[in-house]
C-alpha cells in the first residue's frame, strides 16, 4: 500500500486459481518456494496455500464446485437446499390435511 491508499478487492476467475495452482505444483516441483511464486504471481502465500487445499478437498469436481464464489453453490448444496424445501413444503401440507381431515370428521357425525 502506497500513499495510505487501500489496495482494491481483486476476483479471480475458478480456472485462474487452477491454472495458478498447476502452475504451483510446477514450480514447487523444481524447487521453488510457495513464498516465491506467490510474490511472482504477485499474491499472498496464504492464499495459494488456501486455494491448494481447497482444489485437494474437492478433487475431481467441476471447477465451479471447488472455487464457486460470487453467491453461487456447489451443486450438491444446492440439490440439498431444493430438497430441503420440499421436505418442509410436504411437511406442512401433511399437517393442513390432518387437521383437514380431523375437521371433516368431527361434522360428518
Amino acid at each position: 500500500m502506497t500513499n495510505g491508499r487501500r489496495r482494491q478487492r481483486r476476483v479471480f476467475t475458478a480456472e485462474f486459481k487452477l491454472e495458478t495452482i498447476r502452475h504451483l505444483r510446477e514450480r514447487k516441483a523444481v524447487g521453488v518456494p510457495v513464498t516465491q511464486v506467490a510474490r511472482e504471481l504477485d499474491l499472498g502465500a496464504d492464499l495459494l496455500r488456501r486455494w491448494v487445499q481447497q482444489a485437494e478437498a474437492h478433487a475431481g469436481a467441476s471447477p465451479g464446485d471447488v472455487f464457486p464464489g460470487h453467491g453461487r453453490v456447489p451443486s450438491e448444496q444446492e440439490e440439498l437446499r431444493q430438497l430441503q424445501r420440499e421436505v418442509q413444503r410436504l411437511s406442512q401440507e401433511n399437517e393442513f390435511l390432518k387437521r383437514a381431515a380431523v375437521d371433516f370428521a368431527r361434522a360428518s357425525r
